[in-house]
């Protein structure tokens, strides 16, 4: 996945991958790439903006799609707008954390224990047993079908299913979830 630089990395300006495409080459130069100093592969060579800016005055806006007319220019165009959009939401996101001040964090109000490996195929295969589809446990529940799918799944964590659902399963369906 690329990654935006400060400048400042180690390894003496060589990497081994470029940080806009994510290509590993051993051939990497120094471009400013909608404001972020990265080392580029020379593909991505012609997103740096300060080569543009000094080489032709038209080429410094091209940020609409259709700059000289040319068929092969809204590609890299627009690769450049995704990266620009990409890095203002990579510093909104950093810098805007009065959601968090607001209400605050709760990492212990629900908190999904360490769950044993195979949980997802423990818990679908015990659901079976017990002759319920996953709409009938979650209606006995009392929680959203999306989550006990989630569990059967393999994803609870990515789901931000909490530990009390864990617990109420395996407690419904006699079987063992978390690794104690």
């Amino acid at each position: 996945m690329p990654k935006y630089s400060t400048g400042s990395g180690g390894g003496g300006g060589d990497g081994d991958s470029c940080e806009l495409c994510g290509r590993a080459t051993g051939s990497l130069r120094r471009a400013n790439v909608a404001g972020a100093e990265l080392l580029v592969c020379e593909d991505c060579a012609p997103h740096d903006d300060s080569r543009k800016q000094s080489g032709s005055g038209a080429g410094a806006g091209a940020g609409t799609g259709g700059g000289n007319g040319a068929g092969g220019d809204s590609g890299p165009s627009r690769k450049k707008r995704a990266a620009q959009r990409q890095a203002r939401m990579y510093d909104q996101a950093k810098g805007d954390s009065s959601h968090w001040e607001e209400s605050g964090t709760d990492y212990e109000r629900d908190r999904l224990p360490y769950l044993v490996t195979g949980y997802g195929e423990r818990t679908e295969t015990a659901r079976q047993e017990a002759g319920l589809t996953t709409e009938e446990l979650a209606a006995e529940l009392d929680v959203a079908e999306d989550d006990v799918v989630a569990v059967e799944q393999g994803r609870a964590t990515r789901a931000g299913v909490g530990g009390s659902l864990i617990r109420a399963l395996e407690e419904r369906l006699d079987v063992d979830l978390v690794d104690e």
